[in-house]
């Protein structure tokens, strides 16, 4: 299959796209943008959130985590099932209660305005980099196994695919997204069955054989119970797992928006709890794609690449694979990449607008005028950081961002609990030095005992920012 056709066919993917985006962003206004004017469906929500809470990292990474960790990783999705019950039964009643638009301001109405900017900011700075991260790497992949062949050099591949992102949510906003989601999630599906499928195939197994020999696999164990020094013990993954969710979902904007984009509580609640049940068959899924990639590989003599992400980008390009196993591959990738970038470019903008600038406050046509200016600059920041990561190219690095990026979660979920759970109020203007001093000290004990913290220094790191909050209450005003 020649590139040409690959790029034909993305192209019409992205034209039936924009169709989605014209006709949801017909008549939309600033309320249409940051919260969908609350009507929703909450059955979208929750098959679209699916596509927004992986990535084209997971479409590559979660395959190829299976030889070095097995299974382990659905301990982790186990773990979620507690975090999105504490999101749904705890974190939504409050924020529909105040009738967010950006879930910060709640930060505002408890301790003060330095701690709304503070807790926004980071989000931001762990939003931006995240998605620039994570779009540089899907960004690469295409060029190298897709626009590369072309002579399509790669600032032009960046530029395409934030101009993409940015055409498709400019006017409808988190409306648009809701819609766009529900489409590219199912392309994400449709593309993991058929990869699956496919392997199968050529593997000569049907599906009773496919599952016994994944089965028998030693890629196939999910339990770790043996020694609590291992990374992998069940109970640090279960319960780094359900932080993960907390915080990455209950606490990030982004995700958050299109819950509250929903009609009403109830209905954000059943977009939560469904959402959260269809994750692990998802990610099973992804695991056991991840197995068969392994088992191919083995079977066919196929040296195994020196990167586990490079896994799944190396067998799909074979030249003896079937030309549609590559394109359902850049398909799905594609559709993995934008089902989370679109929503991320509207949170940055709606956090942007409505947090930092304040312009909540201007009237509708101002804060329109604005919302555009942001989005763009947005979209612009985003090509000039993937540029910066792709200057440095070095990948110890460029991950090293990306983690120290991961830490500024903690401070979120340190003051947000110190909020719902304490009544104490707190010296505002000392909340910004505890929410940079938390990560900072979390950061060095890393580097000082590098093979003793895993996902489980995120619970340490919102504790110590939930300590320093409590050195720094006011004892003598309390709710």
């Amino acid at each position: 299959m020649s590139p040409i056709f690959i790029i034909t066919i993305i192209a019409a993917y992205f034209l039936a796209l924009y169709g989605i985006a014209y006709v949801t962003g017909k008549n939309a206004n600033n309320n249409t943008f940051f919260i969908g004017n609350r009507k929703s469906p909450w059955y979208l929500v929750a098959f679209g959130m699916i596509g927004a809470s992986l990535s084209g990292v997971s479409f590559i990474s979660v395959p190829g985590w299976v030889a070095a960790s097995q299974f382990s990783y659905m301990q982790i999705v186990f773990g979620y099932l507690l975090g999105y019950l504490v999101i749904g039964t705890i974190l939504m009643p409050i924020y529909y209660k105040l009738q967010l638009t950006t879930i910060y301001t709640y930060l505002d109405n408890r301790f003060g305005s330095l701690s709304y900017k503070t807790g926004a900011s980071f989000f931001l700075l762990s939003r931006t980099v995240g998605s620039a991260f994570r779009l540089f790497l899907s960004a690469n992949v295409l060029q190298i196994v897709l626009f590369g062949r072309l002579g399509i050099p790669f600032w032009i591949t960046v530029i395409i695919t934030i101009f993409f992102i940015y055409i498709f949510t400019y006017k409808g906003g988190i409306r648009t997204v809701v819609f766009t989601d529900t489409i590219q999630t199912a392309f994400m599906l449709a593309s993991l069955v058929s990869c699956v499928f496919i392997l199968s195939h050529k593997l000569g197994l049907d599906f009773k054989g496919l599952i016994k020999t994944i089965y028998n696999s030693h890629y196939s164990q999910i339990f770790f119970f043996d020694s609590w020094a291992d990374k992998k013990h069940f109970v640090k993954q279960f319960l780094s797992g359900a932080f993960i969710a907390i915080v990455m979902t209950g606490l990030d904007q982004d995700l958050m928006q299109k819950n509250l984009s929903c009609k009403n509580l109830k209905e954000s609640q059943k977009n939560m709890f469904w959402f959260s049940l269809t994750l692990l068959p998802v990610n099973l899924l992804f695991l056991c794609l991840g197995a068969i990639l392994y088992i191919f590989s083995i079977k066919t003599g196929l040296p195994l690449p020196a990167h586990s992400d490079d896994l799944f980008p190396s067998i799909a390009m074979q030249s003896f694979m079937p030309a549609i196993f590559s394109m359902i591959f850049i398909i799905g990738l594609v559709s993995s990449t934008y089902s989370s970038a679109d929503s991320a470019l509207t949170a940055l903008t709606t956090s942007f607008t409505l947090d930092i600038l304040g312009a909540r406050k201007k009237n509708d046509e101002q804060l329109a005028k604005t919302r555009k200016i942001v989005h763009a600059f947005m979209a612009i920041f985003l090509v000039f950081l993937i540029f910066i990561f792709k200057i440095i190219n070095n990948q110890s690095i460029i991950s090293a961002v990306f983690t120290a990026a991961g830490y500024t979660y903690g401070p979120l979920l340190g003051m947000f609990a110190f909020g719902i759970f304490t009544k104490w109020k707190v010296k505002d203007n000392l909340v910004p030095y505890i929410a940079c001093a938390s990560p900072v000290i979390c950061l060095v004990l890393n580097f000082a005992f590098p093979d003793k913290f895993g996902f489980e220094l995120l619970i340490l790191n919102g504790l110590l920012t939930f300590i320093g909050l409590i050195l720094i209450r006011n004892r003598k005003n309390i709710l």
